[in-house]
């Protein structure tokens, strides 16, 4: 009998998605300090790039709030006040996200956006790592506890 592989750690996912997020946000940087326009006309590459990282990283802070917090706080309760403050963040880290978009849009001096960009970084930086490093076993026990259900399922089910 084979059970379905799901094995891969849901930590691991994190820290990925959490790295693709900060790269996106350097290049988005580096972008701006290139010397390029920053802000209309709409089609601009900086604006597009600049949307594309913020709806980014606000439909991975959704999904948090939406389905892997509320998850976590039935398992481990205990993680409640971790999670509080995690979704705080979120809340924080999509104030600057409207603040940089109102830069961008604006055609804001490059300094300014990029001083924006900096405080987004770290507080991102900052965020991520204690995410990582607060729920990360949580993630993996929920998903190990999710796998086992599964098998458990297909076992009883024939597969």
């Amino acid at each position: 009998m084979v059970v379905p592989d799901r094995a891969v750690a849901l930590s691991i996912q994190l820290t990925r998605t959490h790295q693709a997020l900060r790269e996106r946000l350097d290049a988005l940087r580096q972008e701006v300090l290139s010397g390029g326009p920053v802000g209309p006309p709409a089609g601009s590459d900086l604006l597009r790039h600049c949307a594309g990282f913020c709806a980014a990283l606000e439909r991975h802070h959704t999904g948090e709030d939406g389905g892997l917090f509320p998850a976590l706080r039935r398992e481990f309760p205990e993680l409640a006040p971790t999670i509080d403050k995690l979704a705080e963040d979120h809340g924080l880290i999509a104030g600057l996200l409207r603040r940089v978009d109102e830069l961008v849009a604006g055609a804001a001096d490059p300094a300014m956006l990029v001083g924006e960009l900096d405080g987004l970084a770290a507080i991102m930086d900052s965020h991520f790592a204690f995410e990582e490093r607060r729920v990360g076993a949580a993630i993996d026990a929920l998903n190990a506890s999710r796998r086992e259900m599964a098998a458990a399922e297909w076992a009883t089910t024939g597969g």
